[in-house]
């Protein structure tokens, strides 16, 4: 089992590893300089939109079934029956409620027609992680792994098609990236589809309302928890969009920032991966998690904290090789931005683990107030400031939500304050940014300066005994401890 853990994680970080950089900073990037930021924009307002929503697709329903199939497999052909319709019904009422709010936004019918298709791929998206959810439960992880890159995959290879081809990329549209997702994900359904349904003895199209009302019932707190973070991390250019008159571009110029912390951001999530299982084994059995979490965080957060100030220090350049338009104001709006990346990485360790420990009522809470501080932060700066106030509520949502999570688990879990740890971490935080300002007088080309801060960031976590390789044997190896 450990040798199974242990490489088919390494199969899933080498696939996400390999694809997703080149579709967000190959395809989307490229989509955006070619279609520009006022397109771009509007459709990151309508995506963000359908992502807000996007929880009324599962409810739940992968985490459930990826459970319960993993404990008794042999319940796949009545779960896959009852729950694929379940599904259909879902969508339908992601749709209406979509379309509804969306008419009250009072859109065009130019925007309601992009709206619709990208909650077809939201519908699509999410069809495909409950399929997937049953080949994980039957512990199908290479092909489980295969799957969740093979939608991306697809619109690289049309996207870069269409982008390469100098006919094509002059009248390039954005509904052409749009249908190229729904091509993709057709076919990663399609596939993921005839692999549950192969493994399936029999298939019954059966919906059966009092078990699905009853399974509803126990997962609404994660729903709900799922629903309250995708607002506070994504309201962001729905408001920029309604509250500027130009809101639209503020989006487009908004997205150049956010791609690249999301970016980040989901090789952290990776993470969550390895600790998840983990802490919820060791809780069980009542073992301490205080010296896992800490290492956990380290592993995570101090390389976090490097590049958040390389990208800070070098943020100007680092929009200028990605984009064509708005440098300046991109840069700027990064700047700011990418401190987001910090209290992201800070829900990966203490969410994961508040999650674990099944302290959903308190997150709940805590999520909520964060959307009310993320709307009221966002009504009052973005008409004053306009993007850069969206930014500056976001990282500030951000640290809110870090704080509240790092004081639950100190008070759940009785750890122990550790001043020594938090002297380092400051020490080091500071150094690097006197490294920064030293850095950037050198006249050297900005790649060998980047690399070099990284380098040194590297190094001094060492000489502060912050960050070490053994850790993350540690961990690795710690999941199959019995």
């Amino acid at each position: 089992m450990k040798r199974k853990f242990v490489t088919n994680l390494a199969l899933l970080l080498f696939l996400n590893l390999l694809i997703k950089p080149v579709y967000a900073f190959g395809i989307d990037v490229s989509v955006q300089n070619a279609v520009g930021s006022l397109q771009y924009g509007n459709f990151f307002i309508l995506l963000n939109f359908s992502l807000i929503f996007s929880i009324i697709l599962d409810l739940g329903i992968e985490n459930f079934n990826r459970r319960e199939i993993a404990r008794h497999q042999h319940i796949l052909d009545r779960y896959f029956s009852s729950l694929f319709p379940l599904k259909l019904i879902l969508g339908a009422i992601y749709f209406v409620i979509c379309t509804l709010i969306g008419y009250l936004l009072g859109w065009s019918v130019h925007e309601f027609t992009l709206l619709w298709v990208l909650l077809f791929n939201q519908f699509l998206a999410s069809f495909i992680l409950y399929l997937r959810s049953n080949l994980g439960g039957l512990h199908m992880f290479k092909i489980d792994s295969f799957l969740s890159v093979l939608d991306r995959f697809v619109v690289i290879v049309i996207c870069g098609f269409l982008l390469l081809e100098p006919l094509t990329r002059k009248a390039f549209r954005i509904e052409w990236f749009v249908y190229a997702q729904t091509a993709a994900y057709l076919i990663s359904a399609a596939i993921a589809f005839s692999v549950v349904f192969s493994k399936a003895t029999s298939f019954k199209f059966q919906l059966n309302f009092k078990t699905n009302i009853s399974f509803l019932r126990k997962s609404y707190p994660f729903a709900l928890l799922t629903l309250f973070m995708a607002a506070y991390l994504r309201i962001d250019s729905v408001l920029l969009g309604k509250l500027l008159d130009d809101g639209k571009l503020q989006a487009g110029i908004y997205a150049q920032s956010f791609r690249i912390v999301e970016i980040l951001s989901n090789y952290g999530y990776l993470f969550t991966i390895i600790l998840l299982p983990i802490f919820s084994r060791m809780i069980k059995r009542k073992v301490s998690v205080e010296q896992l979490s800490k290492l956990s965080f380290l592993l995570l957060f101090v390389p976090a904290i490097v590049i958040t100030m390389g990208c800070m220090f070098f943020s100007s350049e680092i929009v200028d090789i990605l984009y064509n338009a708005h440098i300046p104001d991109s840069s700027r709006v990064f700047k700011i931005l990418i401190f987001s990346f910090l209290g992201m990485c800070t829900t990966y360790i203490f969410g994961t683990l508040l999650t674990a420990n099944g302290s959903l009522k308190e997150l709940n809470i805590m999520a909520l107030s964060a959307v009310i501080l993320n709307l009221s932060l966002n009504l009052i700066l973005i008409p004053r400031m306009g993007v850069y106030g969206a930014a500056i509520t976001n990282v500030s949502t951000q640290v809110f939500t870090s704080l509240i999570q790092i004081l639950l688990v100190v008070k759940l879990f009785k750890f122990q304050s550790n001043y020594s740890l938090i002297v380092r971490l400051l020490l080091f935080t500071g150094v690097l940014i006197f490294t920064g300002f030293l850095i950037r007088k050198s006249q050297w080309n900005w790649y060998y300066l980047f690399g070099l801060f990284l380098i040194i960031g590297g190094l001094l976590s060492f000489i502060l005994r912050l960050f070490s390789f053994r850790s993350l044997f540690d961990i690795l190896f710690s999941a199959e401890t019995e």
